[in-house]
């Protein structure tokens, strides 16, 4: 398509880098006014973005018959590069990385923009430890008959989203899709799903589990939940970070094991249930937590055997459970232990195998008397604070809070959060945790407010809240807010999680 080159700025005496076009001298007329198009899209996609992590555009200008966009110049590698003069990156470092191209998308999203062309090339490595994104050169483009022909797919195959690949509308979630695939290479040291021809590439994509990123350690379940097949079972941004942050940090992130789509199962308990049908069972048996599809080879040659056994076995498991008419198994948590503790509220790992239609155990939905839906804790009960509502298991000291403007004073929820700020600036020792613009049920214009605070009256001590706010596509402001003593905060971070995967605004089609 081009070549970058290292330029000098004779005006403003800097180096800057600049990409020309180099593909429009060897195309029909018709072929290189397209390209041109698209470089100028590039341009101003990149443009409207402001965030330290996305390469900054200065100047797009006319030289010898084709544009070229003057642009920031970044000392140090790609991602591809880095990987492969190393073999493989540190899955810690990776995951630092990753935190850094989320937070650039982030701030993508909230603009407007898609990025559709996250892959290690387009990830830049700063030798002072920056990593930014660049090449918006598809940013925004499908679905613009002016610069896409009909059945036209743009992007480099192993990494886009299966959903692009089928023609679908991406969102968002296509680029965290991306990204995981980008980390996936980053950590294992080859494309998860690149194979001998684009048509076997692009069904792999589609139809094929990556094998289990052996190499990542904490960051794996962090990559096998970015590659969920369908984007409305990936996490969202303001969820995957979190899950980056404690990948990074070297802790196994417990949010992860939500979108992993097995959990482990033990032998005692498959005998329990179905003694005949696990008869032969070795005593180590256990399925790992990774897509059925992708066993996790042992070492040694028994590995491609053991691996296609234990899923045959654990189907014919299954298979007589059902036959049976057993439904109840028990399920590790990612810690190895069983269920939750006496009065442990969340989602515990002991279910039956057709749980209320997929809603977590532990939990069960409210269709609340305003028109929205949510998932609330066993035991949780609805009560109105003024005109907020709110579900809470102890008169508000834990508490799910709902707020509901339909004639919102603010431009945007950012905005709103930002004056809410000052009025909450005088608690005690409030601290901000973060206030970011983010994307939330694919709405740019959303926001997520997270901070502590000492609490002196009503529960006195620590405390700590998030508050996700949106607008929603009639203009109505909607706030999930839940709030907790700080010594429990770990478990109301993982209710929050859940309540807003499982929150339905009015009029939405209400589903687990």
């Amino acid at each position: 398509m081009g070549k970058v080159w290292r330029a000098h700025d004779e005006v403003l005496h800097r180096v800057v880098a600049v990409k020309e076009l180099t593909a429009g001298r060897f195309v029909a007329e018709a072929d290189r006014l397209v390209l041109h198009a698209r470089t100028q899209k590039e341009a101003r996609a990149a443009a409207r973005i402001t965030h330290p992590g996305v390469v900054t555009v200065h100047d797009v200008l006319e030289h010898d018959d084709r544009p070229w966009i003057v642009m920031q110049y970044v000392d140090g590698p790609s991602l591809a590069d880095a990987a492969k003069e190393a073999g493989t990156i540190e899955p810690r470092e990776a995951a630092r990385i990753g935190l850094h191209v989320l937070g650039a998308l982030r701030a993508a999203h909230a603009a407007g923009v898609l990025h559709r062309d996250v892959k290690p090339g387009n990830v830049l490595l700063a030798r002072d430890g920056r990593v930014l994104i660049t090449d918006f050169g598809i940013a925004a483009i499908e679905g613009d008959s002016s610069i896409t022909r009909t059945g036209e797919l743009v992007g480099s195959i192993d990494y886009l989203a299966p959903e692009r690949v089928q023609g679908g509308d991406p969102g968002p979630a296509s680029d965290l899709w991306s990204l995981g695939a980008t980390l996936y290479a980053a950590v294992e040291g080859s494309s998860p799903f690149r194979r001998s021809s684009p048509i076997s590439t692009m069904q792999a994509v589609v139809t094929e589990e990556p094998p289990y990123p052996e190499k990542a350690g904490p960051l794996a379940s962090v990559i096998v939940a970015l590659l969920r097949k369908d984007p409305a079972q990936r996490p969202h941004a303001d969820e995957a970070e979190r899950m980056l942050l404690d990948a990074m940090e070297g802790r196994a992130p417990q949010a992860a094991q939500a979108y992993v789509p097995t959990q482990r199962m033990q032998t005692e308990e498959l005998v329990a249930a179905a003694p005949s049908a696990t008869a032969q069972l070795p005593s180590s048996y256990e399925e790992s937590a990774t897509p059925a599809q992708a066993p996790r080879p042992d070492s040694g040659e028994r590995s491609g055997t053991r691996g296609r056994w234990r899923a045959a076995v654990l189907a014919a498991v299954l298979a007589g459970l059902v036959a049976g008419g057993a439904v109840f198994f028990v399920m590790t948590r990612p810690d190895g232990s069983g269920g939750g503790a006496k009065g442990d509220t969340t989602p515990t790992a002991t279910t039956e195998a057709k749980d209320k239609g997929g809603i977590p155990p532990g939990w069960h939905r409210v269709n609340d008397p305003e028109g929205f839906s949510l998932l609330v804790p066993d035991g949780w009960k609805r009560q109105m604070d003024g005109d907020q509502i709110d579900y809470t298991p102890d008169n508000g000291r834990h508490r799910i809070r709902i707020s509901i403007d339909r004639s919102p004073d603010f431009e945007n929820p950012y905005m709103h959060m930002l004056d809410l700020e000052k009025i909450v600036q005088r608690r005690a020792k409030y601290e901000r945790i973060r206030l970011t613009q983010n994307t939330f049920r694919d709405q740019v214009n959303s926001c997520v407010w997270e901070f502590t605070w000492i609490e002196k009256q009503t529960f006195p001590g620590p405390r700590h809240a998030i508050d996700q706010v949106y607008y929603g596509d009639d203009g109505t402001e909607y706030a999930l807010y839940m709030a907790s003593p700080e010594d429990s905060w770990s478990r109301t971070r993982e209710q929050f999680d859940i309540v807003k995967k499982y929150w339905r605004a009015p009029g939405d089609a209400v589903s687990p």
